[in-house]
């Protein structure tokens, strides 16, 4: 028997009213058999549970009826911060915590206020991931959350894009950030020097926790840091610019196809170029290879004016489709 399970029937009869047997087992993932003897404990322990037979019957507590056994666990009090993002608790293992954190927040509420409440969770939801790819796989994360929390040190195998691709890090993991679906531990490395870097946690190859503590430093700040290091990556991302010239068409695509600072450097810098609507910009560009990948995506409108390189990679890249599918210059 789980003194938790009995508590959260408790709190369910409080906050929906009239639930029946089946209702109550679907709610806590338990079987009916199981409901009807939850039910029964709490009746023999003093509970006023009483039973209304027939179509639309079920259970309810006595008018009047409420407990004050509402308190949170630590785990259910970690889970309020991710109430509203239901993926990123179940990535986290804490589904189950915010499910029952948020049955105790509306059991503690006046009925009014805890239907307001019900309403609004209703209208609303939180989709974190972005489109177009599968979420990533964190075998990881839950390590990492346990490792941050009690501040253990983790040895970790870690994938990134430079040579060598494969290195070991002794990570002090000092916060967790989800971005766009993707999840990055914040850790601090000791490579000669402490130094704190961003590790995207799909990445992490292996990862054992060590016996060995951390402090972490009391002016560290997770917001300030992650803030910071935004700017930093937008800065080092891009290290050239180019000119370009969009149509009306192609300009209307661009927020679906390139990054919102390429969008941002058109609006301030596009001026007309003729009568047919098209304006010729500055853009920031991160490289070649990459500037050219996302500009072919806008087809035949846009067209590169600068520099020779990107004029010349599209053209490559253009010419080498066209003979892919069979199409010569018939002029």
């Amino acid at each position: 028997m789980s003194a938790g399970r009995l508590l959260s029937v408790l709190l369910l009869l409080q906050s929906r009213g009239r639930m029946s047997a089946r209702a109550i087992a679907e709610e806590l993932g338990v079987s009916v058999r199981t409901a009807y003897r939850d039910v029964e404990r709490l009746q023999g322990a003093g509970v006023p549970v009483c039973a209304e037979p027939g179509r639309g019957g079920g259970y309810r507590l006595l008018d009047g009826y409420r407990t004050r056994l509402t308190g949170m666990t630590e785990g259910e009090a970690r889970a309020l911060l991710f109430a509203g993002l239901p993926d990123a608790a179940a990535d986290l293992g804490l589904a189950a915590e915010v499910s029952a954190a948020r049955l105790k927040l509306l059991a503690a509420l006046p009925a009014g206020a805890r239907e307001e409440a019900a309403r609004t969770a209703t209208v609303f939801h939180v989709d974190a991931p972005g489109w177009y790819r599968e979420p990533e796989q964190t075998p990881y994360l839950s390590l990492f959350v346990d490792a941050t929390l009690t501040r253990r040190v983790v040895e970790a195998r870690y994938r990134r894009w430079r040579a060598p691709q494969e290195v070991s890090r002794r990570l002090r993991p000092y916060g967790l950030v989800l971005k766009s679906g993707v999840w990055y531990v914040v850790a601090a490395t000791e490579r000669g020097t402490a130094t704190t870097a961003t590790y995207r946690v799909a990445q992490v190859l292996d990862a054992t926790p060590s016996d060995e503590r951390f402090d972490r430093p009391k002016d560290f700040e997770l917001g300030v840091y992650w803030a910071s290091y935004l700017a930093d990556f937008a800065a080092r991302r891009y290290t050239g610019t180019a000119t370009i010239r969009l149509s009306p068409q192609g300009r209307r695509r661009l927020p679906d196809n390139v990054a919102p600072e390429v969008v941002r450097a058109v609006d301030a810098t596009a001026t007309a170029v003729g009568a047919d609507g098209w304006v010729e910009a500055v853009v920031p560009t991160e490289s070649t290879t990459h500037a050219c990948g996302e500009l072919l995506r806008l087809g035949a409108d846009v067209e590169v004016i600068a520099p020779a390189e990107l004029r010349r990679a599209m053209a490559d890249t253009v010419g080498a489709l066209a003979r892919a599918y069979g199409v010569t210059d018939r002029a």
